[in-house]
């Protein structure tokens, strides 16, 4: 007996949802809750990817009107857009002395961000909890703002259609195939040899993506003649995962402080530039106070703008912990310049960026 056949037919609908995360440190909040100050603005700040989308928070101490003066009132801003309006959910909160999250507040709606409009909390928190537990919630008169911020993009639908086999990535299979090559020492023609440890490689391939391992095959030179290179002052971790790169495209193990510090380093020296941003933006992404100093000195070791001014930023907003670190005070002797820098930066800033009026829009 045959049955029917049963035609099956998907659609799929993807929506776009990038977040990013902001956090602002106040110094000496306690002085900004005496009705001096009406409102404190963040500096601008964007996402790395979309500079052109620019945003900052605003806090009011004593509130947005007589409803919530006995509160903090926060707000975030968007200060322009090429594109509007934007589309975001928002949540907000304090980090306390321990580190923690405290009064984690989030609205549920995705709320509509037009140029020049802002969103936020009438009542964040109270007052006078707040200066009861300053030791707690603003430690060393400090308070840490946080807002998250959820973009909703553009929304991608694909049609229905019969089914068929998932087609892999070309570009995938490529790099897989090549990285194949390295892991198995296949059809090689040159050594590269890192702490007495010799490793085969292909010549075309390491030509190809670095600069300098190519000047090495190309003139007249020893590792022209032997096909066989040494490679000194890498350590043979970061030389793996070096040569990763440069056969798959892929660094994974970036997320490692003294890997990613290690990385750069080796792509500065082979002219790896791909490979080189990606360790800035891993850099970048993982700063504290205890790498902080390391990582400013690493920056201007090696000419990484963005991460310097990234690792310099931290440095100032918090100075008074990386200020005590070792790190810090072995840079007093060994970089003056960078600790020149730091306090040439630190004058330039105003404490706080005012705004002229209490006007404020749509806080919820």
């Amino acid at each position: 007996m045959t049955g029917d056949l049963e035609a099956k037919i998907c659609g799929f609908t993807h929506i776009s949802v990038q977040n990013f995360s902001y956090e602002w440190t106040i110094s000496n909040f306690s002085f900004c809750m005496d009705g001096i100050w009406k409102i404190i603005t963040s500096p601008v700040f964007s996402l790395e990817a979309n500079e052109e989308v620019q945003w900052c928070l605003r806090i009011y101490p004593n509130g947005v009107n007589e409803e919530s003066k006995d509160y903090l009132s926060v707000s975030l801003g968007l200060l322009n857009c090429p594109k509007s309006p934007v589309l975001a959910k928002l949540q907000f909160w304090i980090i306390n002395a321990q580190g923690e999250k405290h009064q984690i507040t989030k609205n549920p709606n995705v709320l509509r961000f037009p140029p020049n409009e802002q969103w936020g909390l009438r009542k964040f928190i109270l007052r006078d909890f707040l200066l009861s537990h300053r030791h707690w919630l603003l430690p060393e008169e400090q308070l840490i703002l946080c807002c998250k911020v959820s973009i909703v993009g553009p929304c991608f639908s694909r049609p229905g259609q019969n089914m068929t086999p998932a087609i892999k990535d070309p570009t995938q299979m490529l790099a897989d195939d090549v990285g194949e090559l390295w892991e198995n020492s296949l059809f090689t023609d040159c050594s590269l040899v890192v702490g007495g440890q010799e490793f085969r490689a292909h010549k075309a391939i390491v030509a190809a993506h670095s600069p300098v391992f190519r000047a090495m095959f190309e003139h007249e030179m020893q590792e022209r003649l032997t096909n066989c290179i040494e490679i000194h002052d890498i350590h043979l971790q970061v030389f793996k995962e070096m040569m990763a790169f440069i056969y798959t495209g892929k660094a994974p193990h970036l997320h490692s402080h003294s890997m990613a510090t290690g990385l750069l380093a080796a792509a500065d020296m082979y002219d790896l530039q791909d490979l080189k941003d990606m360790c800035e933006d891993s850099l970048c992404r993982n700063l504290s106070v205890k790498n902080a100093v390391p990582t400013l000195i690493l920056a201007d070791l090696h000419s990484t703008k963005h991460l310097k001014t990234r690792a310099m930023d931290f440095i100032i907003l918090h100075a008074s912990e990386v200020s005590e670190t070792l790190g810090w005070k072995s840079m007093v002797e060994s970089h003056p310049h960078l600790v020149e820098e730091a306090f040439r930066t630190l004058a330039s800033i105003q404490c706080f960026s005012l705004e002229p009026s209490l006007k404020c829009q749509k806080i919820f």
